[in-house]
């Protein structure tokens, strides 16, 4: 599950920022609130996040989830990154071109990108880097989002070495990818992470603790100072970084807490400069407290419970999961429950989506009495009655809604339907674990924020061939569509592949979507330099801090870089 279906399950916490308007004088009940930790006295600036939960890695080609991300962006640079708005601007690539058949790509490196020892970053580091990316050795639950590239496939699945991959080094600056077929939204998926350069001496010294403090080898606007788990990652600046002039905060903090209610009284003590979520049932009060401290934005991502078509009772009967999705009130849950404006999901794709119109449930606007009649008549042609009820295990992660949101599915389904739903929990690298082995669950929690702006970023997860599809869905007609949606130029043709793959998944319900996110920190007002995006991609090089009344005014740089031939 995206970064990011885990970013799905992760997602499941995660967070975008927007700027909201001030106004009037605020107080959230500490004398502290608007006192940075450092950067005032000379001290190093420090910017202090709240990061959900601890990440499960930090090795770019195996981490999962929104926390590790948002530490892999400040430590890693890709050929290119996302600007405020979500657009892709020059990362490590100053500029590139792209062919006129669209199927070669030719990046042209920064002269002066170097690693954190002072090494310079070549093409080969991306060679090496992206043929790690897709090794079935190294499992990298991402490997999918690089299928677009010659072979990419093929290794994958075991069937061709990875140095046949179609990325190729020109000369240490010039790197070359080829593509099997055009695909319109390439670009974009190299901004993620899975497609960042690791440093090869530090992998084949180090092994998988290539990643730790003392052995981490980095490329980005910081690098690795400490790391205890369960406690704070910190970060410290990285010297060498070709944009380090321009660098702002000196150091960074995040400090993993899953439990939205900590982390909220941890950030009104002065604990902590930006929150990762906030609690649903603290909105209300917060916008009128310290309104200028609230953000939130909708973003590109929803969140779903997944239903494991694998194995019973899900297997072989779409009539019961339709019945479970039907019973659900999703207004109820987005109105009283979240309560932050988040929108109720009919569709796979989120309204957010330039250029697209997604598909929608036809019962979507249904009257509550005539949408559980038809849930209730599903089941018992499912095989199920009062007498013979659905029983069911519920998996959700430590910390975030997913066990508010097990509860309330779990009484809808027993007032509509009768059903038998147990609740349970796992600590959060367990449950990844465990929704991503698929022999256990049944009904689980779930969610995806897109890694980048394009349809197929939520299709491909479900693609039976997906590392990432935890259901385990498995449709030929579902496959074709989506693959075939991949490889289309934007226009009529690819919108209607689109639209027949939503339309295949949501008539075959192995997930259920619940709504669709609206991302909420808390962001102290000497942090400058946030804009919201719909990605939720977010770097520190960016930001600044700025105590009341000083007079460094320096906003953060924005995403710089020569200009590149899109």
């Amino acid at each position: 599950m995206a970064r990011r279906l885990w970013k799905t399950a992760a997602l499941m916490l995660c967070s975008a920022v927007i700027v909201a308007g001030c106004g009037g004088q605020e107080d959230d009940g500490f004398a502290n609130r608007l006192s940075p930790a450092s950067g005032a006295n000379g001290g190093p600036k420090t910017m202090r996040y709240g990061n959900g939960s601890e990440p499960g890695s930090l090795d770019p080609h195996k981490a999962s989830g929104v926390p590790a991300s948002n530490v892999l962006h400040d430590l890693y640079e890709g050929l290119v990154i996302t600007g405020d708005h979500a657009q892709i601007v020059p990362g490590v690539a100053k500029s590139w071109e792209i062919s006129d058949d669209r199927l070669t790509y030719t990046f042209h490196l920064r002269d002066d990108a170097k690693w954190s020892n002072g090494a310079p970053v070549t093409a080969q580091d991306f060679v090496y880097s992206l043929r790690r990316s897709v090794d079935p050795k190294v499992a990298s639950p991402y490997a999918d989002i690089h299928s677009p590239i010659v072979n990419a496939e093929p290794i994958i699945a075991g069937k061709k070495d990875p140095d046949t991959l179609g990325v190729k080094a020109l000369d240490p600056h010039t790197l070359q990818i080829r593509l099997k077929e055009p695909t319109p939204f390439f670009l974009k998926t190299l901004a993620h992470t899975s497609s960042d350069p690791v440093y090869k001496p530090a992998v084949k010294k180090w092994g998988d603790s290539f990643t730790q403090p003392g052995h981490a080898v980095t490329n980005g606007a910081y690098e690795m100072k400490t790391w205890r788990v369960n406690e704070r990652i910190t970060l410290k600046r990285n010297p060498y970084y070709w944009d380090n002039a321009h660098t702002r905060i000196d150091q960074v903090e995040y400090f993993p807490i899953d439990d939205p209610k900590s982390e909220l009284s941890r950030y009104q003590a002065g604990g902590l400069d930006w929150t990762y979520t906030m609690p649903p049932s603290e909105i209300g009060r917060i916008k009128k407290t310290i309104p200028g401290q609230y953000h939130a934005v909708p973003t590109l991502g929803i969140a779903y419970l997944g239903l494991n078509v694998r194995r019973a009772p899900f297997k072989n009967s779409p009539k019961l999961r339709m019945a479970l999705s039907m019973a659900l009130n999703r207004r109820v849950i987005t109105e009283k429950i979240l309560r932050g404006g988040e929108a109720p999901a009919y569709s796979l794709i989120p309204p957010a989506m330039n250029d697209y119109d997604p598909v929608e449930y036809q019962w979507k606007n249904w009257s509550d009495a005539k949408r559980e009649a038809m849930a209730r008549k599903l089941y018992h042609e499912a095989g199920y009655s009062d007498a013979h009820p659905l029983k069911a295990e519920y998996l959700y992660p430590s910390g975030g809604q997913g066990k508010v949101i097990g509860i309330v599915a779990a009484a809808m389904w027993r007032k509509v339907l009768g059903a038998d739903i147990t609740p349970v929990n796992q600590e959060w690298k367990v449950f990844l674990q465990t929704t991503r082995e698929g022999y256990e669950t049944q009904i689980f929690w779930g969610g995806w924020i897109g890694d980048y702006e394009d349809p197929n970023t939520f299709l491909s997860i479900f693609n039976s061939k997906a590392a990432l599809d935890y259901p385990g869905y498995d449709s030929a007609v579902y496959d074709a569509a989506q693959e075939a949606s991949s490889h289309t130029p934007n226009g009529p043709k690819r919108t209607a592949l689109l639209h027949k793959a939503e339309g295949t998944l949501l008539h075959d319900a192995p997930i259920i979507p619940v709504w669709f996110w609206t991302n909420h920190h808390l962001v102290k007002p000497y942090v400058k330099g946030f804009t919201g995006n719909a990605l939720d991609n977010y770097y520190t090089k960016n930001f600044d801090i700025v105590p009341a009344g000083s007079s460094d005014r320096r906003a953060a740089s924005d995403n710089k870089g020569a200009s590149h031939a899109p």
